[in-house]
């Protein structure tokens, strides 16, 4: 199905924090990857989601998503930083999909839900951004949540604890690593107004 014809169909717009792994992609140790993604619409039997690594049309995925799951999906459509997956389950799994979706979509438009200390870890509305090492070169990153004080970013370039670099206009230095991806911690604590603002770039952007 194209991506197209999934937005004329009934879903729900939902941001789900997960995990996934494609078949070509090992690390140095030879060690299967896994990369941080977040749905954007889902169905139950289809979803888009945004991702750091885009697989090809018609290779199989493994994905995790912490409200639905594991799923065996392959890839049916491609966008600029993302993918369209199908789904593969049962119907009984699929009924019970169509129920937490409907839950989710309440829950969403639950305002108190959205409330979030200073402090706090969110996810940004837009998830992609920039790397910027210390030899000027510059990585795509896919942002699983950002706070004041550092971010947690999933992406193709796989640096060594220690590495200082800058996450859009935020300079920091990589503290610790996990299964999707490492953690940046800020030279400086942000303002939270203009976090959004600084962490979210595009190399484009940034020769504006």
């Amino acid at each position: 199905m194209s991506v197209s014809e999934f937005l004329r169909q009934r879903a729900v717009e939902v941001s789900v924090s997960g995990s996934y792994s494609l078949p070509r992609w090992y690390d140095c140790e030879g060690q299967l990857r896994t990369f941080a993604c977040r749905t954007k619409r889902v169905s139950p039997f289809r979803m888009i989601v945004d991702v750091p690594v885009v697989g090809k049309v018609g290779e199989r995925v493994t994905s995790y998503f912490q409200d639905f799951g594991e799923f065996q999906c392959t890839i049916s459509a491609t966008l600029k930083a993302g993918f369209l997956m199908e789904l593969d389950m049962t119907r009984e799994r699929r009924a019970w999909m169509s129920e937490k979706l409907t839950w989710l979509e309440k829950k969403q438009k639950d305002a108190s839900i959205l409330e979030l200390r200073n402090d706090a870890r969110f996810v940004p509305q837009v998830s992609h951004s920039f790397l910027t090492l210390a030899d000027g070169s510059t990585h795509a990153c896919f942002i699983i949540d950002v706070s004041t004080a550092g971010v947690a970013i999933s992406c193709e370039y796989d640096p060594q604890i220690g590495t200082p670099l800058a996450v859009g206009a935020c300079v920091g230095r990589v503290i610790r690593k996990f299964d999707n991806g490492f953690a940046v911690k800020f030279a400086e604590k942000q303002q939270r107004d203009d976090l959004v603002r600084l962490v979210v770039r595009t190399p484009m952007l940034q020769l504006a």
